[in-house]
């Protein structure tokens, strides 16, 4: 496919995933690393009360809070 049809067609709102070679693609800043922490029980308990009132993991919980947290106070 020439560059002018696939402006076209994305222009257009037209899917082009079939012209993209996607085999490379990974998400900007998707890399995940494993860590421990500890936590007071209290604080535990109260994050897995917190996921089970919304049917999800504790571990969404806190990626949730921190990204939350960070959203807000952005290191410079």
């Amino acid at each position: 496919m020439k560059a002018e049809e696939f402006d076209r067609k994305f222009d257009a709102g037209e899917d082009i995933t079939s012209a993209l070679d996607l085999s490379q693609a990974k998400r900007y800043h998707s890399e995940q690393k494993t860590i421990s922490i500890d936590l007071p029980v209290w604080m535990l308990e109260w994050i897995e009360q917190e996921a089970d009132r919304l049917g999800i993991t504790p571990q969404s919980i806190i990626q949730t809070s921190l990204a939350e947290h960070l959203a807000i106070h952005k290191p410079t």
